[in-house]
C-alpha cells in the first residue's frame, strides 16, 4: 500500500483497515539544480514497510533522482526523507539504514565474489573470518556460493547481479533501493531475474524500492506503482490500479494498451482489448473508423484505426484475438465501427 499527495493529484488511504507500518516517507521533496525546471518537485509519498515499491516513469521524469535522495547520494534541497519515522534528510549514506543496487552492479574487477560481498564489513573493521562467512553465506542465499572465488569477469550478467545483491544485504538494510537492476540484461535474463528479485522480497521480508522506466517490469514486480512525470507524482496505486483506472492522460498512454478519445462528456481512456468492432454497415451505435494497420502477434490481432471523436480524428489501437479475427478478417482500408461498455470507459482528469 502507498499514498501520495501533491500539487498535481491526491490519493488519500480510504481503507478502513489499519495502516501498514511505513517504510519510507517523503514529505515536499524538491530538488533544484541551479538552472531551469526542479528535477523533483514537492513529492509527498508514505512507502509501506515490507512492500514493492517500483517508481515509475519516462526519462527525465525525476525518479532516479528521488531514489538517489533516499539513498543519500544527491542532496536535498527542501523537505524531508523519513526511514521508519526517523528523519535521515541529512545523514551520510553509510549511516541511513538504506543500500543501493546500482544500474552497474559496481563490482570491484579485481576481487572476487566473496571480497566484494565482505568489502563494506572490511572497511567497518569487522575480522576476516567473520565477514567472510557472513559473505559466503549470503552468496549461498542468492545461489552463488559455489563460485564465490570467481571475479566479476567470469560470472554472467545475472550471476554478477546476484553477487551486487548479496553486497547490498550484507549491511543488513532495511530498505534496499534498486536503481534499474535489470537493464543491463537480455530480454530473457530479465524475466528471469525479476521473478527471483520478487522471490527474495518476500523471503528477506524487505522494503525495495525499484526504479524503472519499463511499464511490464514494474507491473510484474511492484505492490505499489509510483508513476511520475516532470518532477510529480501522477499516481500511486497498485498495478491492477493504475493500469485499469489511470488518473491522467499522460498515464493512459505510457502505460499502453489504452485509447484516449474525447467525448462530448469529456476524455475518457479505454483498454484497447475492451473495444469491440464491427462492420460500417453494422446497426449498432458506436465511433466511424477506418482500418489503417493490421498486426499479427501470436495469440491476437493489434488493429490500428483512425476513429471520429469530438476532438476529430484520432488514432486508437484493437486488440482481437486469433480466433475472432480468423472469423471475420479486416483488411487495411475497410470502414468499421467501434463500441464498449460503458463500464469499460474510465473518465481522466483534466489536464
Amino acid at each position: 500500500m502507498g499514498f501520495a499527495f501533491n500539487r498535481r493529484m491526491a490519493a488519500p488511504n480510504t481503507s478502513s483497515a489499519p495502516p501498514h507500518p511505513v517504510a519510507v516517507e517523503l514529505v515536499a521533496l524538491t530538488k533544484r539544480y541551479a538552472q531551469g525546471q526542479p528535477a523533483v518537485d514537492s513529492i509527498n509519498l508514505r512507502i509501506a514497510s515490507g512492500s514493492y515499491c517500483c517508481l515509475l516513469g519516462p526519462s527525465g521524469c525525476g525518479k532516479s533522482t528521488t531514489l538517489r535522495m533516499i539513498a543519500g547520494h544527491e542532496s536535498v534541497t527542501t523537505g524531508d526523507v523519513l526511514l521508519e519515522g526517523r528523519n535521515i534528510t541529512d545523514l551520510p549514506a553509510a549511516a541511513r539504514g538504506t543500500a543501493m543496487m546500482f544500474q552497474s552492479f559496481a563490482l570491484f574487477p579485481h576481487l572476487s565474489a566473496l571480497d566484494n560481498v565482505a568489502f563494506s564489513l572490511k572497511m567497518k573493521g569487522v575480522a576476516k573470518d567473520e565477514r567472510r562467512q557472513r559473505a559466503q553465506d549470503l552468496l549461498e542465499r542468492v545461489a552463488m556460493g559455489h563460485l564465490a572465488e570467481r571475479k566479476p569477469g567470469e560470472l554472467s550478467g545475472g550471476q554478477q547481479q546476484r553477487v551486487a545483491l548479496a553486497r547490498a544485504l550484507i549491511t543488513q538494510p532495511r530498505v534496499l533501493l534498486l536503481d534499474e537492476p535489470l537493464s543491463a540484461l537480455d530480454p530473457f535474463l530479465r524475466i528471469q531475474m525479476r521473478a527471483e528479485l520478487r522471490r527474495w522480497q518476500k523471503e528477506l521480508g524487505l522494503t525495495f524500492i525499484h526504479v524503472t522506466h519499463s511499464q511490464e517490469e514494474a507491473m510484474a514486480l511492484a505492490d505499489t506503482m509510483v508513476v511520475m512525470n516532470h518532477g510529480l507524482i501522477e499516481q500511486v496505486g497498485s498495478p491492477h490500479e493504475v493500469y485499469n483506472r489511470p488518473a491522467t492522460e499522460f498515464i493512459a498512454r505510457f502505460m499502453g494498451g489504452h485509447n484516449v478519445l474525447d467525448t462530448p462528456t469529456g476524455k475518457i481512456a479505454v483498454r484497447n482489448d475492451h473495444v469491440q468492432i464491427a462492420p460500417a454497415a453494422s446497426t449498432e451505435a458506436g465511433v466511424q473508423a477506418k482500418v489503417t494497420d493490421v498486426e499479427y502477434q501470436g495469440t491476437y490481432v493489434l488493429l490500428g484505426l483512425d476513429a471520429q471523436n469530438a476532438g476529430g480524428t484520432t488514432g486508437v489501437s484493437v486488440m482481437l484475438p486469433e480466433a475472432a479475427f480468423a472469423t471475420r478478417p479486416y483488411q487495411l482500408g475497410d470502414d468499421v465501427r467501434l463500441s464498449w461498455a460503458p463500464p469499460h470507459a474510465h473518465a481522466l482528469a483534466a489536464a
